[in-house]
């Protein structure tokens, strides 16, 4: 029963942060919103290291370190992707094509994927479709930019979690804290690049701190149910994290779907169930 509640707040943690992260970078930068919320979740993910003790190889950091680079993208297009104001639509949509990235990988490697994976991955094509669909004679369907910066997100996440699965389970927290790493150090480089200012407002700081911390806890979170559950199941339930950020945008931003959008939240909810078994 632990493993399953903690799967659960896992889930909603993450969907809260994505959901913050997404106010945060509707009056601020992306790129700073995505470093600065990293910043503030330093001393936590101190705190998990020490919590979770592990001796990591070599090999485990690198592969923290690569999947950093991966995650700081996918975050810095999510957040950009949340800021156009269709949260219950941006995040499915990612969602579920970061669980369908590792079935196409098992296409090409000795992982391949079971028949319940590969209906999973029909579902999402189709839950896609459904939920960018917009009125004919009224309300404008999805903007294609928002789509696609979901795809190219999900996408990412899709690389990072396949990269980090790499680390071996005796490593302890210290992959993610090299995953921490270099996605700050990516966000830094870019922020430099692009002359972004890290500075934030105090109201879009706040929204910044919730991202980075509950996204912090919910990795630890996730790691502490995998230790005492069966992966299948709580990955399962971990990856309707959406569920939290949609009914946020549902209640606070008062977002308002379609029929057939509802309907393509439901094929999106069944794809990441299938998808991760």
């Amino acid at each position: 029963m632990l493993p399953i509640v903690l799967a659960t707040v896992a889930a909603v943690a993450f969907g809260i942060a994505d959901f913050s992260g997404g106010k945060a970078s509707r009056r601020a930068n992306p790129i700073a919103v995505t470093v600065v919320s990293q910043l503030l979740s330093v001393p936590l993910l101190v705190v998990l290291v020490l919590a979770v003790p592990g001796t990591p190889t070599v090999g485990d950091i690198a592969w923290g370190l690569l999947a950093g680079v991966a995650g700081a993208g996918g975050v810095m297009l999510l957040y950009r992707a949340l800021a156009g104001g269709m949260m219950a639509v941006v995040a499915p949509v990612t969602a579920i094509t970061a669980a369908v990235v590792p079935i196409i990988a098992g296409l090409f490697t000795a992982s391949f994927p079971g028949a319940l994976a590969l209906t999973g991955a029909g579902l999402a094509v189709l839950a896609i479709a459904l939920v960018s669909l917009g009125e004919s004679g009224g309300r404008k369907g999805v903007p294609a930019r928002l789509v696609g910066l979901a795809l190219a997100a999900g996408a990412l996440f899709g690389v990072f979690f396949t990269l980090l699965g790499q680390a071996d389970e005796s490593a302890g927290m210290w992959p993610v804290a090299a995953v921490r790493a270099s996605s700050i150090a990516v966000g830094l480089a870019l922020a430099a690049g692009t002359g972004v200012r890290l500075r934030l407002e105090r109201r879009v700081l706040g929204w910044a701190a919730v991202a980075g911390l509950l996204d912090s806890a919910a990795n630890g979170l996730f790691l502490a149910a995998a230790a005492r559950g069966h992966l299948s199941i709580i990955a399962a339930i971990a990856a309707l994290y959406p569920a939290s950020t949609v009914l946020l945008a549902l209640a606070v931003d008062r977002e308002r779907l379609r029929p057939v959008q509802v309907a393509g939240l439901g094929f999106a909810a069944g794809a990441l169930v299938l998808a991760s078994l």
